[in-house]
């Protein structure tokens, strides 16, 4: 197990849960490639420096929670928890609360993360969407 590459991991998800973009960035790798639940593919740091902004914005009390996390051979998994609430048309509603058991992958090279792929099921999510954009 490799406690360097668990800590770099760490970083990146004490960065997103500050909403730190300055630290996210410096925490991944300049061809940084992430995969979202649907397996769409974003390459790039600056590419997702913006798309973590634009999350954000969606979220803006987004967390993710650390249970567990393993590590082998610059391979990061982690599980835990996804949460934040939509901010949609109707603005911050308690009902429009997200909350899913949800795992990650990252691989780290040299330190940071040269990818970071995300596993939950996002049928929750997707309900409070729709709800929120029929308003």
């Amino acid at each position: 197990m490799n406690t360097q590459d668990m800590d770099a991991v760490q970083a990146f998800i004490d960065a997103i849960n500050d909403q730190d973009l300055t630290a996210i960035s410096r925490l991944m790798k300049e061809d940084h490639t992430f995969i979202d639940l649907g397996g769409q593919i974003v390459s790039g740091r600056e590419k997702m420096v913006e798309g973590w902004q634009g999350f954000f914005r969606m979220f803006p009390d987004y967390k993710n929670r650390v249970e567990m996390m393993l590590a082998d051979k610059g391979v990061v998994a982690v599980f835990g928890w996804a949460c934040g609430t939509y901010n949609g048309k109707r603005g911050l509603l308690p009902e429009n609360r997200i909350e899913m058991p949800a795992a990650w992958k990252a691989v780290v090279e040299d330190g940071k993360i040269k990818s970071w792929q995300v596993y939950a099921d996002w049928t929750e999510g997707s309900k409070i969407i729709e709800e929120d954009n029929r308003c």
